[in-house]
């Protein structure tokens, strides 16, 4: 089930939320409530992958009250280290074993002379979202950053809240104690401003990703030996913007949503595409995953405390993870690889010389890394990107023209704008006046009301495109 598909935004969430304020004053019941609808909504998507995770939580539940109660720290190193294997257990088996196979067969093949066979197991969506938020909370407790949930509906709730299950904003248990705790009494600016941010988000999605994927998902399924390099740039500018409006799209609307029950989650994207360094990129981009690397892994391994060179190896570590992350796939940790070799140029001299250019050169400068850095994570494999590649720099033996849409132009404008303007001296102008009239205030709320009509009106009308990030 999906946030915008009709059957949802016009029969389901409406009923649930009668429901829900209807016990308003009642926080035991609106947490047993949230739960039994958040199982309910993971359930319609993924029936197989609940009862691993309803059991997966309860031991973890189980290992942080162990962990609290134990004075030894022998004993608490072993429950941390269990409840880190058991999760890191589920996604490797869902999410890596094929791969693993695959790669073990074509090492060792000539030698065992046997085959590994490959399974063929499906991914749960929001499977590396669940594990990661779950392993935060018991390294949490082990920390002592926080006392274990007080009851196992606390943690529940942390784990299956619906809006952010699928695919985020990746939620910290510290963070988000007390609104599990006692979830606050939802009110009208509640579910004013989280429709609004909902049905943004909706628009964003249905208006902007899924007309600009469609272009995008057929460029990188041609053969890159017949793609014109305009196809090929235009295919990568579309993907690029996707992806961000895509994702950004669903982080809105889980925030959007979470909001109409009461609650207040992180932000996860903050204009990333005016950023001026790669390195500001990363504190801009799914600052959810970005923020957990850092404190999970980075500090961990030791961050920038043990000299420059340790540094490097920490940053290209913590990429690499995060490639990987995303997906199964040589790519991705391609991907992950080419971050962490801009990161730490940047440590090394590219700050430097972005700041001496400009803040337009160095917006530029950036928006090419990461673009490039698009093709490497869009494209299917080392061959299919090196094709692409020569596509881009005008290197095709032979050209065939790919078909697009009549909308594709006039959403590929609009997409570049809306993410561009912030990056001009227009913006902060424009952003002042909005936040001191009621008046344009009221104009942007009947605009974004009109676009989400509009998105209902497609989404009836065009096949359910699934979130990008339901993959990863």
């Amino acid at each position: 089930m999906l946030f915008y598909e009709p059957f949802f935004a016009l029969f389901v969430a409406p009923a649930f939320y009668a429901l829900y304020l209807a016990i308003n004053n009642r926080a035991a019941a609106k947490k047993s409530a949230l739960i039994v609808a958040s199982v309910a909504f993971y359930t319609w998507g993924e029936p197989l992958f609940v009862p691993i995770v309803i059991v997966s939580t309860a031991v973890d539940y189980w290992l942080s009250q162990r962990m609290a109660l134990s004075s030894s720290q022998t004993a608490r190193r072993a429950f941390i280290t269990v409840g880190i294997l058991l999760n890191l257990g589920i996604l490797v088996f869902y999410k890596y074993v094929g791969f693993l196979a695959e790669n073990l067969n074509l090492l060792l093949g000539p030698l065992a002379g046997t085959q590994l066979p490959i399974l063929q197991i499906a991914l749960p969506i929001g499977v590396s979202f669940v594990v990661f938020e779950k392993i935060s909370y018991l390294v949490d407790v082990y920390r002592g950053t926080t006392k274990p949930a007080c009851t196992i509906l606390d943690y529940s709730l942390f784990v299956f809240l619906f809006p952010k299950l699928l695919a985020g904003p990746i939620l910290k248990y510290h963070e988000m104690e007390r609104q599990f705790a006692d979830p606050a009494k939802v009110g009208w600016t509640d579910f004013q401003e989280g429709f609004l941010r909902t049905a943004r988000g909706m628009a964003k999605k249905i208006l902007l990703a899924d007309p600009l994927g469609a272009f995008a998902d057929r460029v990188f399924a041609a053969d890159a030996t017949t793609l014109s390099s305009t196809d090929a740039a235009v295919g990568l500018v579309c993907f690029a913007l996707q992806i961000y409006f895509d994702f950004s799209a669903y982080s809105d609307m889980a925030i959007g949503l979470a909001r109409t029950l009461g609650f207040r989650l992180r932000e996860n994207f903050n204009m990333p595409y005016i950023s001026r360094s790669l390195t500001e990129f990363w504190r801009r981009w799914h600052i959810s995953l970005a923020t957990w690397i850092r404190d999970y892994l980075y500090i961990p391994l030791g961050g920038n405390r043990s000299g420059e060179y340790r540094t490097y190896i920490n940053l290209w570590i913590c990429f690499l993870a995060s490639g990987i992350w995303h997906g199964a796939s040589w790519n991705f940790v391609l991907w992950g690889a080419y971050n962490g070799l801009f990161l730490s140029l940047d440590r090394m001299f590219l700050l430097k010389f972005l700041d001496r250019i400009g803040n337009f050169g160095a917006t530029v400068i950036t928006l090419l890394i990461v673009t490039f850095g698009w093709a490497i994570f869009r494209t299917t494999s080392v061959e299919h990107l090196a094709a692409f590649t020569g596509a881009l720099a005008g290197l095709s033996p032979r050209m065939v023209d790919v078909d697009m849409q009549a909308d594709v132009p006039l959403t590929l404008a609009i997409g570049l704008f809306l993410c561009l303007l912030p990056a001009t001296p227009l913006f902060a102008p424009l952003q002042r006046a909005y936040n001191e009239s009621r008046l344009l205030q009221g104009l942007a709320a009947l605009a974004i009301l009109v676009l989400w009509v509009l998105a209902c009106g497609r989404a009836f009308a065009v096949p359910f495109k699934p979130f990008i990030y339901f993959r990863f």
